[in-house]
């Protein structure tokens, strides 16, 4: 008995049983293949994908720019930052932030940046006109009263030379004191003292000497005496009603240019009488307007380059020759000169001019203007706390160069946002954190 059941336990299995177990068996291993698969490559593929994948930097204002290194953008100079891959691992933020005011807590990964404490140089930029240097203005004024018998001069604005001939003037009492001397050379030759009293009077009342010795040789008075210009320039009005004119309409009308002189042939003129301002063109200033808040930084002495709007090539450097100690009227500028020899460049008077100012460095906290925000009176700038950025008031001063000085509100530490605008939009109302 033992010995049969030994054999038939020994007896091979049917051909059908096995056709049944590999019927059951073989579609599951060949489901699970792809699987196997895939998971054996992508742990090859890993790796060779983080060796493939390189870091890449980009302008923040120009996205098409893309370096393979940190450096400066070609279009606008500021700084390359890193560009964050697609596949980055993302930070994890609790719903708490997510349901946080958007007007005061902005979820963002852009770039930050540091304060920075260090002496940057100040350029300032500033505008202006040319106009005439009131120093060399001469004046043409009569030294005797009488009638205009000759007016060599016809309209304003006319170029004249030192020596010309501007009038001829009839004066009685000129004429009697001639009569007075030739009376004196005639009855009295030997009286010296009376003589040169007589000449002196004559000369005082604007007579030259040529003028002079011509009468003593001919014996005869002339009935008219000319006066000269003693400068060279143009030609302008002295009487209060026509300077009143010429400042509020300055060199804009050009109908000024051409117009007729209100002095006239066969007017009268008084002793004393202020007759035309001379301006003499070849010396000038640059008078320079300057904001109230820049100010305090320019001072006498700084250099300054100057840039005519109507010959940009005629660009010269000079310093600033005298600051003006108030404000003029209608105006909220300080007021600087420069003057400069104009002859040689030839610069139109009333001419407008760009200048910078270079007032030397200023040592100062000092922030990338773009990371400030403006919102009316105040100044904001984004922290970033954690994974986002808040809202945050400071107190700013001067502008430089793309610059912007910070006096209070931030420390060495804090990370702002390095363009404040990407952190709003046109329907955002910034509520600022206290």
């Amino acid at each position: 008995m033992e010995r049969e059941k030994t054999v038939s336990n020994s007896v091979p299995a049917k051909p059908g049983a096995i056709r049944k177990v590999f019927r059951f068996f073989l579609p599951s291993a060949l489901c699970l293949l792809p699987f196997f698969i895939a998971c054996k490559e992508t742990k090859m593929n890993q790796p060779e994908m983080q060796a493939v994948a390189k870091e890449t930097y980009t302008c923040p204002m120009h996205p098409q720019i893309i370096k393979d290194k940190p450096g400066a953008c070609p279009i606008c100079g500021m700084d390359l930052v890193k560009k964050t891959a697609a596949g980055e691992k993302v930070t994890d933020v609790s719903l708490n932030d997510l349901l946080r005011p958007s007007n005061q807590y902005v979820l963002s990964s852009i770039p930050t940046v540091h304060i920075q404490q260090r002496d940057e140089p100040l350029e300032i930029t500033s505008y202006g006109f040319i106009t005439y240097d009131t120093r060399q203005v001469g004046t043409v004024a009569s030294n005797v009263a009488g009638r205009i018998e000759k007016l060599y001069v016809k309209h304003r604005y006319q170029r004249v030379n030192k020596g010309q001939k501007i009038m001829d003037v009839y004066s009685p009492e000129l004429l009697t004191a001639q009569q007075n001397l030739l009376f004196l050379l005639q009855h009295d030759a030997d009286n010296q003292v009376l003589i040169s009293a007589a000449r002196q009077k004559l000369l005082l009342l604007g007579m030259s000497n040529q003028q002079l010795d011509q009468v003593v040789r001919s014996g005869k008075p002339v009935f008219t005496v000319s006066i000269f210009s003693a400068y060279s320039g143009h030609i302008h009005e002295s009487s209060p009603e026509a300077m009143q004119q010429q400042e509020a309409t300055g060199m804009k009308d050009v109908s000024l240019i051409t117009e007729e002189l209100q002095l006239k042939e066969g007017m009268y003129i008084t002793k004393g009488q202020n007759l035309f301002s001379i301006y003499n063109p070849s010396k000038a200033w640059a008078v320079l307007n300057i904001f109230s808040g820049q100010a305090g930084m320019v001072k006498v002495g700084d250099k300054v380059r100057i840039v005519p709007e109507t010959a940009p090539d005629k660009d010269f450097r000079a310093a600033i020759n005298f600051m003006e100690p108030f404000y003029r009227s209608d105006s909220k500028t300080a007021t600087a000169r420069v003057y400069f020899n104009n002859p040689n460049m030839g610069i139109p008077i009333g001419s407008q001019v760009k200048a910078v100012i270079f007032a030397g460095a200023r040592s100062a906290r000092w922030l990338p203007e773009e990371a400030v925000l403006t919102l009316g009176l105040d100044k904001v700038v984004f922290i970033k706390k954690d994974d986002a950025f808040i809202a945050h008031r400071i107190e700013v001063g001067m502008v430089n160069n793309h610059l912007i000085q910070v006096l209070n509100g931030l420390n060495e530490q804090d990370e702002v946002a390095a363009n404040a605008q990407y952190l709003v939009d046109s329907e955002s109302f910034i509520k600022v954190k206290q």
